[in-house]
């Protein structure tokens, strides 16, 4: 498998991503540090893939009367760091700088507003479907990128820092073969981490 090659830069976008910005982030509070990852889903309509419609609802460009389903997204503002297509495109829309807006309430070992200290990647698809291989291949690579960057101590799904309200990455999406993937980035590119990274999903 060809080893997939990300790089962070200081001003937080990624060299391998498409960048598309989003106006819908902020600053992150003073102090503290980025050390969550956190994985999510997303569709647009739900369950179908293609096309440009989750850029646009993270762009505030969506066209709410193209599908009744949109009409309850009229009003709403998110965005995610990056966006990881099924054909392994990988997009980002908020330097991991900033605090992008795709956690909502949430908390993770007593810490509430996980958008503060966490990155966000959402991938195309849904609770019900197997993911893409090239999609974890790129999702690993893009750890190991953000990993080098910033001092990240956990993976998590969105489904564990907001039990009950959502149910992402969901149970389709394989948490061993996507630390077995990181694994590997990390061996072929011969890298250290003074820690490892714990993926929250894996007992």
């Amino acid at each position: 498998m060809p080893l997939v090659s990300f790089r962070v830069s200081a001003d937080g976008w990624c060299n391998s991503a498409v960048r598309i910005p989003s106006s819908n982030f902020d600053a992150r509070p003073d102090q503290g540090q980025i050390d969550l990852l956190v994985i999510h889903n997303i569709s647009l309509p739900p369950g179908q893939f293609g096309g440009r419609y989750i850029c646009d609802l993270f762009t505030n460009q969506l066209d709410c009367e193209a599908h009744p389903y949109f009409a309850q997204l009229r009003d709403l503002r998110v965005s995610s760091h990056f966006l990881i297509l099924r054909n392994g495109t990988v997009m980002q829309f908020v330097s991991t700088n900033y605090r992008a807006w795709h956690a909502g309430v949430s908390n993770f070992a007593g810490r509430e507003r996980c958008n503060d200290f966490s990155i966000g990647i959402e991938l195309e698809g849904t609770d019900f479907e197997p993911f893409e291989a090239v999609q974890y291949e790129k999702l690993a690579g893009l750890t190991h990128a953000l990993r080098a960057r910033y001092p990240l101590t956990t993976v998590i799904g969105h489904e564990h820092i907001a039990p009950g309200r959502k149910s992402d990455p969901g149970p389709c999406f394989d948490w061993l073969r996507y630390k077995t993937e990181y694994l590997h980035s990390m061996n072929a590119k011969k890298a250290s981490v003074s820690e490892p990274l714990h993926f929250f999903a894996i007992t």
